[in-house]
């Protein structure tokens, strides 16, 4: 299985408002940049939709270290609110799960893959995690007018 490296981030301005989100992927050598963005959007979307989009590129199944400064992406993985949002029907505890439309995306390429989350402090010394950020911003940029 090949072993491939993301990182990704999410950016919004107004919790809604215009977003971006952006992702760096690595195997071996190689490095894929993409990004992308909404009008109107929350910041949970657009890191959700960074990790979903770089997910979905790989064409085969691979081993995957995906690196985040979304603890709510983090912590939905690592302490399995996912399967049990997906065993109630995507719904929470409390009630409604938000965005269960990106969630069933997910789990989609995680029944593929295999990914260990990684979380990492936001605008703190990671590069790749700084490169995401801009590009996110950047892609929210584009909206933001």
């Amino acid at each position: 299985m090949k072993k491939v490296t993301i990182y990704t981030d999410g950016a919004c301005s107004g919790n809604p408002g215009p977003g971006g989100w952006a992702a760096v992927l690595q195997y071996g050598d190689k490095t894929r940049k993409l990004s992308g963005g909404e009008a109107q959007t929350t910041n949970n979307r657009m890191e959700l939709l960074a990790a979903i989009s770089a997910l979905a590129l790989l064409k085969e199944p691979c081993e995957v270290d995906l690196f985040t400064d979304s603890q709510y992406l983090c912590n939905a993985i690592n302490k399995g609110w996912l399967k049990s949002w997906k065993a109630k029907g995507w719904k929470r505890k409390e009630g409604e799960l938000k965005n269960p439309d990106l969630w069933q995306r997910l789990d989609a390429l995680l029944s593929t893959h295999t990914v260990t989350f990684y979380w990492v402090k936001g605008h703190a010394d990671n590069k790749f995690n700084n490169r995401c950020d801009a590009m996110a911003v950047a892609e929210r940029e584009k909206f933001a007018r």
